[in-house]
Formats: structure tokens, C-alpha cells, sequence
């Protein structure tokens, strides 16, 4: 698919949407023209559906130096992919950050509070874009449709738009329950103004995402059949199945044959597995028939300062090559955990592709955490192509990685958790092939393929950081596993030690960010905070 159709359709945008404060999430234009005006003419839609995926990627529409969509907010720490990345992965055993800035300390250590900055920029970027999607769904309802004459096949695409909206709109609320548990929830049958939205229960929006998925994915675009960065029935399937596999968590519900059932769907979509694993976070990774959607991000086109551009500049410094990461500098961040370097061992004598670490002047163990040089570094994410070069444009900090929010390889390895957890509908044998398929391509032969006797579920948690690092799923996987807040599992600095140490179960949820609880006084503030 070409990159570049993409890039001016998320992000040549017409048209402006600011929302205020997470309690009144009301929205008003900041342009000249009004939303009358606007969703009047069906050429604007496509444009304004636009602006609800460029909130993935960018920080607001005057680029990484100007306005941003979210007041009061660091330009840069305050993008969406950037936000979740910090907090689904600097508390875990697989990365950490040099940097001192207010609040990252706390999440290298679990030790956050409701004030933190960085719990915050999460919070309400989700609420923005979620704020967003209602007001474009309720523009394009049918009654609205119906009343601007929109017919024929400006009412198909129309409605494939509408719904996409909703997926997006999904996927945010996903990210919330995930994350905070019980939010305000507000959707496009809320009338517009100030007022303060209910809090929803985290079961409850459980089964709100699941409906929703499960109503919109028919309309939504066959599998490989949408514009590349724009979601398809695959991307529905895998969220829902996503939303299955962790139900136990968030509503005490054993779903895992229905996660089967939405994963074979999706392992029979047509996208195939990357031949080269590197090639999956390069620069021109919008080739791979791998990734199902993706966040696209392009160093002329979308420039900014979080997404992609953070996870290639900050995990390089030292005596690393710049020009391996295709960057002129770095900016002395990201590090591995020794954990995470300890789960990729040699098999006979032939290195796992996926772990692939910068040693030269670094130690393994962390012994000061702002000390960049204390930690190895990781080769994932680098702003060059297959070819070996940076892409064209200026030579800057600015890259042109998409962040691979869904990929087939994450299927694979929950199609075959979900089958060892007991699901109906797979097969096991099926799941072991899916895994040793993974393996077959990060060993380039078959020497590191296991048997039936080492597949089990420890084996998927650590085969999941090995294929999945430092792609902001390791926080949600361990506390699936339970391993995440207790003794059951302990790494370099969890609770603030070096060595380790047990923190509370109230850190499975990050706190609601105290402001908003002054500003909605009817929201509860999550258990422990």
C-alpha cells in the first residue's frame, strides 16, 4: 500500500477540533467555519474523520512547535502513542528511562500518585479523542445524513466512516478501562455542553466495547481491503478478541473461547508474517503484510515529537551509531531491564533475532537509573529502510516509523495462550505451530522451535516480551498473569528497590488524575489512591 496516500489523508486536515476540559467535553471549532457549515458538504467528511486518527499520532494540527489540541500539556509527552507507550512499559521489566522529568521517576518505580503528569497526558488525550468521535458520530447520524441529502455512495462511504469513528472510539475506551478502570462515559446520545458525565463501572464498560465492536465490525472494511492506516474487520476482530482474552481482569469473566473464536478469524484474514523481523520497525514497515494497524507516522508530512520519533531518539546514546537508527543524535532515554535481556538465550549456539542489545560501554544492571550508560540499549525502532538509508527529507530528529499498534504476531500468541487457558474452538496443535512459526523466523531455521512438553502458559508470558517488546503490551500481560504488583515476579527497581519489591494490587489501575476529580465531583477515585 503507498505510504504517502495515507499520510495526506490522516493528516492534511480542514478542519479544527479543540475540547475542553475532560469534564465538560464539549466541543466548538476554532476555525472559521462552524460544524453547520462543514458537515454540509460530504467532501469535508473524509478530512474530519482525519483529524480522529491523526489524534493517535500528533499533538494538534500546527505541528510538534505549535498549537496542541490539549491545554496545559507537554507538546511532545502528551501524544497519544507516546503516553500509553510510558505507561504500558516503564513500569515493567522491560524498560526504564534516564530522564527526571516530574513523574518518570515514579513510573519507572511504581510509585505514582493522582498528580502525575504523565497518568494525566493519558487520561485526557483518550477523552479528547474520544470526545471527538462523538461529535462526529452524532453529525453523521442517519437522521443528520438523511436531512443534508446525502444519498447513493456518498451515504455508503458516509456510514464506513461513521463507523469507523466508533471503532476508534472503541479502541480509546479500550485503552481506558485497560488503564484506569472506572472512567466518565460519555457518548454521542449526550447532548452537548457543560455537565458532569457519569462514571461508569468497569464491567460495565466491558460490555459496552463489546457491543459496540460486535455492531460494527460487519460494516466495517473486509480485512486488507481499507486504505492502509485506517481500520478493517481484522483490526474489530482483534481488539474483541484482545477484550476476551483479558476479561477476567476487567469483569471476572472467562472468555477465552470467545477470544478464539475472533483470533481464527483474524489468522485467516490474509496477512501474513514479516519474513524479517527487524523490517517491522523500519522506516518503511508500511510494506509489511504483518502489521493490521498500524500508527502512521512520516518526517515530513507528520512530524512530531512523540509516537515513533521518541521511541527511535530515546533509546540511543552512548557510543551507539546514529546512523543505524537513521537520527543525527539521540537523546539518552530507553534502556532494557536486565530482565528482559535474560529472556534471550542462545539455542545451540544460534542468537534469537529479537534480542538484539547495544553492550559496547553499557552494564547490564541498573545501578542508577538516570544513567544512560546503565542498562543495555535495544535495536527495535530505527529510521532507516530495508535498504540500509534514512528516508528522504530533512535531516532532523523527525522519523517515519508507524508504531505497529496490531500485528499477525500478536495473534499468534493469543490464539495459543487462549488455548492453554482452557478456550474451546482451537486446537493445540494449531497453537503450537503458530508459535514455533515466530521462532522459526527469529532463529532462521527450526533449532529453536519447542515441543509440546515446553509449551505452556510461563513460556507464552516470556515468548511475548521476546516477540512483543517495547510494544506497549508488557504492563497488561503481566497483570494477566498476576505478576505484575506481588512477590510472584520482581525486577530490577519495581517498588523503588533495587532488587525488587512487591507494591500493592491498587497499582494494577493508575489513579483517576486528581484534577479531574475536582472538576467532576461526582467521579470515585480508584481504590488505594
Amino acid at each position: 500500500m503507498n505510504k504517502s496516500l495515507i499520510v495526506k489523508f490522516v493528516y492534511l486536515l480542514t478542519f479544527g477540533l479543540m475540547a475542553s476540559a475532560c469534564n465538560d467535553l464539549d466541543l466548538e471549532p476554532y476555525n472559521e467555519q462552524t460544524s453547520l457549515e462543514v458537515y454540509e458538504d460530504f467532501a469535508n467528511y473524509k478530512s474530519v474523520l482525519a483529524k480522529i486518527y491523526g489524534g493517535l499520532a500528533l499533538s494538534g494540527q500546527q505541528g510538534p512547535s505549535g498549537r496542541g489540541d490539549i491545554g496545559g500539556q507537554d507538546e511532545g509527552a502528551s501524544t497519544y502513542i507516546r503516553a500509553l507507550w510510558k505507561l504500558q512499559q516503564l513500569p515493567t521489566d522491560e524498560a526504564i528511562i534516564a530522564w527526571n522529568d516530574e513523574g518518570l521517576p515514579a513510573l519507572n518505580t511504581m510509585t505514582w500518585s493522582s498528580d502525575n503528569g504523565f497518568i494525566g497526558a493519558m487520561y485526557y488525550r483518550i477523552f479528547y479523542q474520544i470526545t471527538l468521535a462523538n461529535e462526529y458520530i452524532r453529525e453523521l447520524s442517519d437522521e443528520k445524513l438523511a436531512s443534508r441529502n446525502i444519498a447513493g455512495n456518498d451515504l455508503t462511504e458516509a456510514v464506513r466512516f461513521r463507523n469507523e469513528a466508533r471503532f476508534l472510539r472503541s479502541l480509546s475506551y479500550f485503552h481506558a478501562l485497560d488503564l484506569y478502570g472506572n472512567v466518565p462515559f460519555v457518548t454521542e446520545e449526550d447532548l452537548v455542553g457543560s455537565f458532569f458525565p457519569d462514571q461508569i463501572q468497569r464491567e460495565d464498560l466491558f460490555e459496552y466495547i463489546e457491543s459496540e465492536l460486535t455492531d460494527i465490525i460487519p460494516n466495517l472494511a473486509a480485512p486488507r481491503q481499507n486504505e492502509y492506516a485506517r481500520a478493517d474487520q481484522a483490526a474489530g476482530w482483534l481488539l474483541l478478541a484482545k477484550l476476551y482474552l483479558n476479561a477476567e481482569v476487567y469483569a471476572g469473566q472467562n472468555r477465552n473461547s470467545d477470544a478464539i473464536t475472533y483470533l481464527n478469524q483474524v489468522l485467516d484474514a490474509g496477512y501474513t508474517l514479516e519474513p524479517v523481523y527487524d523490517h517491522l520497525f523500519f522506516a518503511d514497515n508500511h510494506q509489511s503484510n504483518e502489521i493490521i494497524f498500524p500508527i502512521s507516522f512520516d518526517q515530513v508530512n507528520s512530524m512530531s515529537w512523540g509516537g515513533a520519533t521518541f521511541l527511535v531518539n530515546a533509546a540511543v546514546g552512548g557510543s551507539m551509531n546514529r546512523a543505524d537508527f537513521g537520527i543525527p543524535g539521540g537523546w539518552q532515554g530507553l534502556r532494557a531491564r536486565p530482565e528482559l535481556v535474560d529472556l534471550y538465550p542462545s539455542t545451540n549456539g544460534i542468537p534469537d533475532a529479537r534480542g538484539r542489545f547495544h553492550t559496547d560501554g553499557q552494564e547490564k544492571n541498573i545501578e542508577t537509573i538516570s544513567q544512560f550508560t546503565d542498562g543495555y540499549a535495544v535495536f527495535k525502532y530505527r529510521n532507516i529502510t530495508q535498504q540500509g538509508t534514512r528516508p528522504a527529507g530533512p535531516v532532523n530528529d523527525h522519523v517515519s516509523v508507524d508504531f505497529p499498534l496490531m500485528r499477525l504476531a500478536d495473534a499468534h500468541l493469543m490464539y495459543a495462550e487462549a488455548v492453554l487457558r482452557g478456550g474451546s474452538g482451537g486446537s493445540e496443535q494449531r497453537a503450537l505451530e503458530l508459535v514455533n512459526a515466530l521462532r522459526e523466523r527469529a532463529y532462521g531455521n527450526r533449532s529453536g522451535n519447542i515441543t509440546v512438553g515446553e509449551f505452556n502458559l510461563d513460556f507464552i508470558l516470556d515468548e511475548r516480551a521476546r516477540e512483543l517488546k517495547w510494544e506497549a503490551h508488557r504492563r497488561t500481560d503481566l497483570i494477566r498473569y498476576g505478576r505484575f504488583t506481588r512477590t510472584t515476579y520482581l525486577w530490577q527497581w519495581k517498588g523503588g528497590s533495587i532488587n525488587g519489591s512487591a507494591v500493592a494490587d491498587t497499582r494494577n489501575l493508575y489513579p483517576l488524575p486528581a484534577a479531574d476529580l475536582t472538576a467532576n465531583p461526582t467521579l470515585v477515585q480508584n481504590s488505594g489512591y
